[in-house]
């Protein structure tokens, strides 16, 4: 594995040397009822619990900085490596420093006196020379050059093939059943023929149209530039341009030419997520696709499933920006068993735009590391595609990660199809620089029967409805993912039966569901924001043209990055409004860079700082950056539970075999979930559950729910207690003076 098999093997043959001390082996055979009593010695239970604690791990990295003490070894300080590696193969790899993380670093591991008497007793274990004798590793790292700045991920590299190996291993003995269920999926080039078949069987079923014939193109493309070598690459492909199929098409041809293991596909959005494997379920079979996000719902997972979600061992993997980049920085084995699988693959980065600013130094440092070191191919894809290449930023926040030859365009000329795509018209509706109140916006949107309206914040969601006709329809944060489900249902049937509705609503709706209405407001913000509220208008192409209105919101935007977004939006309105109405590439840079340069740091934990800084050392802060790396910032947010009831028994809203479902009905209601909770306490499946009855608050509306009685806590999970705290229309109820909006969307 990454030609250092040598490294694998001494570090296999090291991580357990701990346990052949005779007072662990006393507890191993005491526990499964093979000890037979010394008459010399009674083993109470206590001295058993003494010996079970023992830290077996530790033992083979003190035999390592041994063996380096004693003999000339072939690479300087390879002790460390494999001390990181062989000390975490249980609790994750530890800091070099300490941090203030939580555990002891490395050091202090391999320092402590005890741990020198493990690795004594367990030396007078009887441990063969063949485990004995192995020798330090003598191959580079990945067998070639590499910079400090891609040992952390060569050492995470190493660390998932020791820790998914010693899973397997143990799970083969233990459960031999489940080792069978793993690795049953079609191959590559069997995949690539269920998907000829499909393509070929969509396209003859197609209308002839100009917009089908782009799409023919685009696949044409992606297929025949699967030849170029392995790398970064960009599919910049307009909205409608049929780019879930493409990307896969670029990705089966160009890993079954160049021996890639399997296909990756990385969203941001669960909702985009839901869609994309269910159009990859229905090519490959659902076997062969697995889901790995936290919306799954326990139901639809099989057994196997749950299995590939370990390691990543299937073919076709869909899972959240969220889950890979965390795993890529992550600490703990069970994260990180999945990452050797990571290597040699395809990786299609979905709707790239939305990869946060604040941590995207780091994230283009692992991305650039894949491809170099790891013969991994990655497809950054999107209708807006950032500025990646060159400097980013200004001033002291400006950074390099790729020159503009590193990337290459799968598209030859993508300009020309965002012509041919264009289905709406953007206009700017009132004054930029004295904006409109939000009652003459209120005034403009009923003059249509069927229009969205997307604005910047809750408060402002909130605001804008109070002034809307009866039957207007509210949609937003506060409400549970199962009542928003449930309202986009009842849009998408009201439109498809041509009937009136209008919607207020913010940027929750504006990537990965599928609706289509003839008029769409978009408060006015950065343009890949307002391109992925054009992508809900006009999107069948039923009108000739459709209508996008942007205009200066009477409050501004969230303070942050949402603010920067608008900020720069405003910016090139103002400056050129004729010209920065036009959905294509070349707008979407000049935006990116202009929104770059506000932004004032790109790596705002320091995560290189603690892993590059000092990695010609060997000195990495492995458990603080994992700890610090958190693409969703959680901190002082919490859960609530709410009683939301669901309003359809039998999926009245089902449109039938051509439509993706989003809501599906389940037969617990929240009442029996909350009681399950209340007597059984949470479970992993009973939380699973749960999630989407889920509204996130912040501190301050938590302690104030608390007080005014409106919430109890159950095993250590907030439950709504009031009937008055969720409102069948907004959601959850909160106080004017505790809205958030400045933090949270």
């Amino acid at each position: 594995m990454f030609e250092n098999g040598d490294w694998l093997k001494t570090a296999g043959m090291w991580h357990d040397l701990g346990k052949f001390n005779p007072e662990w082996q006393t507890y191993l055979l005491k526990s499964n009822g093979e000890y037979e009593e010394n008459e010399k010695e009674e083993l109470d239970s206590n001295k058993i619990q003494v010996y079970k604690k023992i830290d077996h791990s530790i033992a083979g990295a003190i035999y390592c900085s041994k063996i380096a003490s004693e003999q000339k070894i072939p690479f300087p300080k390879s002790e460390i490596v494999l001390g990181y590696l062989i000390a975490g193969h249980h609790t994750g790899l530890p800091d070099w420093d300490d941090c203030g993380s939580k555990g002891k670093t490395l050091p202090e591991r391999i320092a402590e006196e005890e741990v020198f008497h493990h690795l004594d007793k367990a030396l007078k274990g009887n441990i063969p020379d063949e485990i004995l004798s192995v020798s330090f590793p003598k191959s580079s790292p990945c067998n070639m050059p590499i910079s400090q700045e891609e040992l952390h991920l060569w050492i995470r590299m190493l660390y998932s093939c020791l820790v998914d190996a010693d899973y397997l291993d143990t799970e083969y003995f233990m459960s031999p059943n489940l080792t069978e269920l793993r690795s049953q999926y079609k191959t590559l080039p069997e995949l690539k023929e269920l998907f000829g078949n499909y393509m070929i069987q969509k396209t003859s079923a197609a209308n002839r149209s100009v917009v089908n014939e782009e799409r023919q193109k685009i696949l044409n493309e992606c297929r025949e530039k699967a030849s170029l070598e392995p790398g970064l690459f960009t599919l910049t492909v307009p909205t409608g341009g049929g780019k879930t199929l493409s990307s896969m098409a670029f990705a089966l041809e160009h890993a079954l030419l160049y021996g890639k293991k399997r296909i990756i596909i990385a969203i941001p959005y669960t909702s985009i997520i839901e869609q994309t494997a269910a159009e990859y379920k229905k090519i490959f079979g659902s076997e062969n696709v697995i889901e790995h996000h936290c919306n799954l719902e326990p139901e639809k997972e099989t057994l196997q499933s749950k299995l590939a979600t370990e390691n990543w061992d299937a073919p076709i993997v869909v899972t959240t920006n969220v889950q890979l980049f965390e795993s890529l920085f992550a600490s703990k084995s069970s994260a990180c068993r999945k990452l050797h699988n990571v290597s040699n693959s395809v990786i299609i980065l979905d709707e790239a735009q939305t990869l946060p600013p604040e941590y995207l130094k780091p994230i283009l440092m692992s991305v650039k590391s894949l491809s170099h070191c790891f013969k991994t191919s990655i497809v950054l894809c999107t209708a807006t595609q950032p500025a990646l290449t060159g400097n980013i930023g200004s001033e002291i926040a400006t950074f390099k990660v790729f020159g503009e030859k590193d990337v290459r365009e799968i598209i030859a000329d993508p300009p020309s199809f965002f012509q041919a795509f264009q289905r709406v018209q953007i206009e700017v509706f009132g004054s930029l620089t004295s904006p409109p109140s939000w009652e003459e916006i209120a005034e403009k949107l009923i003059e249509y029967d069927q229009i969205l309206c997307i604005v910047s914040s809750k408060t402002d969601c909130s605001d804008l409805y109070d002034l809307m006709p009866e039957g207007t329809i509210h949609l937003s944060g506060y409400m549970c993912s199962r009542h928003r489900s449930q309202i986009i249902q009842e849009i998408k049937l009201k439109l498809q039966q041509n009937l009136p509705v209008r919607v207020i609503c913010t940027q929750i709706i504006e990537a990965g569901v599928d609706i289509d209405f003839p008029v769409v407001f978009r408060a006015l913000s950065g343009l890949d924001r307002i391109a992925q509220a054009a992508g809900r208008c006009n999107r069948e192409g039923k009108q000739t043209i459709g209508k996008v209105c942007v205009f200066k919101s009477p409050t501004k935007a969230p303070r942050g990055l949402l603010r920067k977004s608008e900020d720069s939006g405003f910016e090139l309105y103002s400056y050129n409004p004729e010209k920065y109405t036009q959905l294509n590439p070349e707008n979407f840079e000049i935006y990116f860079k202009n929104f770059y340069s506000k932004v004032n740091n790109f790596d705002q934990k320091e995560i290189n700082e603690l892993l590059i800084k000092n990695a010609c050392l060997l000195k990495i802060q492995f458990r603080k950056a994992s700890n610090e790396f958190k693409m969703i910032d959680d901190s002082n947010q919490y859960a609530v539970i709410v009683k939301y009831f669901d309003k359809f028994e039998n999926n009245e809203f089902d449109e039938g075999q051509n439509s993706n479902k989003i809501y599906e009905k389940q037969s617990a209601d929240v009442e029996k979930l909350i009681e399950k909770l209340r007597w059984g306490g949470p479970t992993k499946y009973l939380m699973r559950q749960l999630q989407g009855y889920a509204v996130i608050i912040y501190e301050n509306q938590l302690e104030q729910m608390k007080r005014n009685g409106m919430i109890e806590e159950i095993n250590g999970i907030y439950v709504q207690c009031s009937e008055h705290l969720y409102d069948s229309v907004k959601g959850l109820q909160v106080s004017e003076e505790l809205k958030t909006d400045d933090f949270f969307v």
